[in-house]
């Protein structure tokens, strides 16, 4: 698989004034794999080298499809298999937008390919265990955000302890409970014992 001829196929599926390509609708037959990886941090790389040009990273990231526990780019007549490390997308940026009260505030976020997402539904964050390569000794469970169809982003460490900053603190079992509310609803972002 040539990643030129596929960036090629992929023009003008997708810009940041169009909606997504409808990948899940494409079911083109596998062409195999390619060495394409989505490392922990976030960076892409392609034959180990990094791909620098946030625009391709972006058109890549916009025709992600994640089957099972494999991760596809495809095109309406190719698809190829990519290595995720972790899960493709990463928070980099957050802010709140203010409602009538703050039951209505809601939590607004940012991937490294531009993605954003509203914290709307119960269902966009899950507490996961990271990668043993960036947990900690406890093996703490963090928030993951739900960016699409099933494709998750982990929250960047800084992200994190930002969120934590806003967070509401409260008694639970035999520890601590750290949440927010987003659109009128509790997110659990972590927990830690006494």
């Amino acid at each position: 698989m040539d990643l030129t001829r596929f960036q090629q196929q992929l023009k003008g599926t997708s810009s940041k004034t169009r909606p997504l390509p409808p990948v899940e609708q494409w079911n083109p037959d596998f062409c195999g794999d390619i060495n394409l990886t989505i490392a922990l941090d976030g960076r892409w790389f392609y034959e180990g080298s990094p791909i620098g040009r946030a625009s391709l990273v972006q058109l890549f990231a916009s025709v992600l499809k994640r089957e099972g526990d494999k991760y596809f780019l495809v095109t309406p007549v190719e698809k190829v298999g990519i290595t995720v490390e972790d899960t493709p997308f990463l928070v980099t940026q957050w802010h709140r937008e203010q409602g009538e009260s703050a039951s209505d505030n809601t939590y607004v976020f940012t991937t490294q390919t531009g993605d954003i997402v509203r914290l709307e539904r119960s269902d966009q964050l899950k507490l996961r265990v990271p990668p043993k390569a960036i947990q900690d000794p406890e093996a703490t469970p963090i928030p993951y955000l739900c960016v699409r169809r099933n494709l998750w982003a982990r929250l960047h460490q800084n992200t994190y302890y930002q969120l934590l900053e806003q967070a509401d603190e409260k008694p639970h079992d035999a520890g601590t409970q750290f949440s927010i509310q987003s659109n009128g609803i509790t997110f659990i972002l972590g927990e830690v014992s006494n």
